[in-house]
């Protein structure tokens, strides 16, 4: 396929640089849906956020493509859905397939992104773009090969480790905090592209537990009336305070004007940060998958809310239009271009959204789910059961509907099901020889640090 995409490069026209407008495209890890201002935030403090929702356009029923980290950054890169790519889950020791606690053989998931996917990153540079990442890439290890992010269009890769600190560690030796830093070396690297169209790519490990807060913000909310977790809080304050510093360069450089910001998280938050939803991280129930998102930039009214429901996949198509560019020859886009309703004037068509999720990790098990409007269907493969909700009636999915509306889950269903057929999505339904029904899932080290002490995870 890439051959295709290098026929597809010689046909695309290049444009004046000055006439392309910048892509910055931040990624939150494991924010939850109502963790900053402008998603109704009452105790965290998110001025850098909040001001961006006001100058751009929020959408309040956004969803990640899948309920943990790397399917949906590699949904995000490619505009497709996972069995498509077939990353779906963050391939981990404790839930391989066949595991002991596993009832069911959960399918196989890529680690990395196929070396034939063609990226956002990919599908920018012939337009020429500069493209930079800095953060966490999660779908492909190393620092060069076809399946690392200079393999994948990226021309500059920095992560965190690269600038002096451990795996997923918010301190260095020397004290430094690592989202300072990243930053620092993301603003130092758009400096020296700033006369180009650039892409930015900024997948921060903020909100990741452990949380290892600035001392000054930790006390702050430990100070402050209905902090559930003032660590958590901190974090999150402390991922804004970065995201101004960039809001601030790009203001200095004169770029505002030409220059796209876009704003979301991997995946749903923890369980108890995402009330009154249900479920968390690692469930298709609406915790695990209901993200904040907006974007500002040219011609995006100022204010707006949309409540078209919305998957991570679509951010890539709405980048390419945004830009001018066609999507690329021989890659299947699932998502679609956002751009019609950034004005305010348009709606997007009607359509079903599909997640699948054929993987156990923490405290959730294998499960695929369609949104057919505010009606939403979750299949589960362990028990070979489903269950219906009215998203807005039941925002909190407490109501299972299946038993009183058996026609219309069973439609649902039968769309599942086609839809899994069309994409070839695994479906898990053998039994696991190994099963153990007294094993217990391995735990990781320092999962969560509640009010500034790590503890072991419920869930990675």
């Amino acid at each position: 396929m890439k051959t295709l995409l290098g026929c597809w490069l010689l046909a695309t026209s290049l444009v004046l640089a000055d006439a392309k407008p910048n892509f910055v495209v931040i990624l939150a890890d494991d924010m939850g849906w109502n963790d900053a201002g402008f998603c109704g935030s009452r105790t965290i403090d998110t001025p850098n956020l909040d001001r961006l929702a006001r100058q751009g356009t929020v959408f309040s029923e956004a969803c990640a493509s899948a309920p943990n980290c790397a399917p949906t950054r590699a949904c995000l890169m490619t505009g497709q859905y996972p069995p498509r790519h077939g990353v779906y889950t963050v391939v981990d020791d404790r839930h391989t397939p066949g595991s002991p606690h596993h009832k069911i053989l959960a399918a196989q998931s890529r680690e990395s992104l196929p070396e034939e996917s063609i990226t956002l990153a990919e599908a920018l540079k012939p337009s020429g773009y500069a493209t930079g990442m800095f953060g966490m890439w999660n779908l492909g290890r190393g620092r060069s090969g076809p399946t690392t992010p200079t393999g994948q269009g990226f021309e500059v890769f920095t992560e965190t480790k690269e600038l002096g600190f451990e795996k997923d560690a918010y301190r260095d030796a020397s004290g430094r905090y690592s989202p300072d830093v990243l930053t620092d070396a993301a603003l130092k690297w758009m400096d020296t592209v700033k006369d180009r169209p650039f892409f930015l790519y900024l997948p921060f490990h903020d909100v990741h537990a452990p949380y290892h807060p600035k001392p000054e913000l930790l006390a702050k909310y430990k100070a402050r009336e209905g902090v559930a977790d003032p660590a958590q809080a901190a974090t999150v304050e402390a991922m804004d305070a970065n995201i101004g510093r960039l809001l601030a360069a790009i203001d200095s450089a004169k770029l505002a004007g030409k220059t796209y910001v876009i704003f979301t998280s991997d995946n749903g938050g923890t369980r108890q940060y995402v009330a009154p939803l249900r479920g968390g991280k690692g469930t298709l129930y609406q915790g695990g998958v209901r993200v904040p998102a907006l974007i500002r930039g040219p011609g995006i009214k100022s204010g707006n809310t949309s409540p078209q429901p919305m998957l991570s996949m679509d951010w890539m198509p709405t980048v390419l239009d945004l830009a001018g560019i066609p999507r690329p020859v021989g890659s299947k886009i699932d998502g679609i271009s956002l751009a019609p309703v950034l004005s305010g004037k348009s709606s997007l068509p009607d359509r079903d959204l599909f997640w699948h999720f054929p993987s156990y990790i923490g405290g959730g098990g294998p499960c695929s789910a369609i949104r057919s409007g505010d009606w939403k269907l979750i299949e589960f493969f362990e028990s070979k059961t489903h269950e219906l909700y009215h998203l807005a009636k039941d925002p909190g999915e407490k109501h299972d509907l299946s038993s009183t509306e058996p026609e219309r889950a069973a439609a649902l269903l039968a769309k599942l099901h086609a839809w899994q057929a069309a994409t070839g999505a695994p479906r898990p339904d053998q039994p696991n020889p190994a099963y153990d029904p007294s094993a217990q899932p391995k735990r990781g080290r320092d999962e969560r640090g509640k009010g500034g002490k790590p503890r072991n995870p419920a869930e990675p």
